[in-house]
């Protein structure tokens, strides 16, 4: 059994003229709303063996947060690929994850995360910023994960607090 669980960077500051996006940071709204989904997240003692993000600074500050809530004391591995990245890349980049790790949380942005909620468990939603799902797979290997043996377990969002 493989877990993945998919986290969307949290609400990021308003555009500046001359800002480069992959350099907008969490608003403060932001900072508070992804420390309550990471903390409600840590409640439930959910095991996280890795967490990978974009490193934008939006999605690397989620995912620190997300990393102190757990009392996660490995390296957060950040992964260019990402950014940007296409539903393919994101399939690539955790199929690729060695299989001692049972359960990753990846932290990225839009479009991408909805694009692979779509694929993987037919999402119907916009993957909304903050929110956090849980998808399992019946294998054990990430190279075998796919759409026939991917199951969501659930989807919060700060909105539906």
């Amino acid at each position: 059994m493989k877990k993945l669980y998919i986290v969307r960077h949290a609400q990021k500051e308003d555009e500046l003229i001359g800002q480069d996006d992959y350099d907008r940071q969490l608003s403060p709204e932001g900072i508070e709303s992804a420390k309550i989904m990471a903390q409600n997240f840590a409640s439930k003692n959910l095991p996280v063996d890795l967490i990978v993000a974009s490193p934008a600074s939006r999605t690397k500050k989620t995912a620190e947060i997300f990393a102190e809530a757990l009392k996660y004391k490995k390296t957060i591995m950040l992964n260019e690929v990402l950014y940007m990245a296409f539903v393919n890349e994101l399939l690539e980049t955790i199929s690729y994850t060695f299989d001692t790790v049972d359960s990753m949380l990846l932290v990225g942005h839009n479009p991408s995360l909805t694009a692979l909620a779509i694929t993987l468990v037919g999402f119907k939603e916009k993957f909304q910023m903050g929110a956090v799902m849980e998808i399992d797979f019946d294998c054990d290997s990430w190279i075998d994960i796919c759409k026939e043996n991917a199951k969501l377990i659930c989807y919060d969002s700060p909105i539906s607090k």
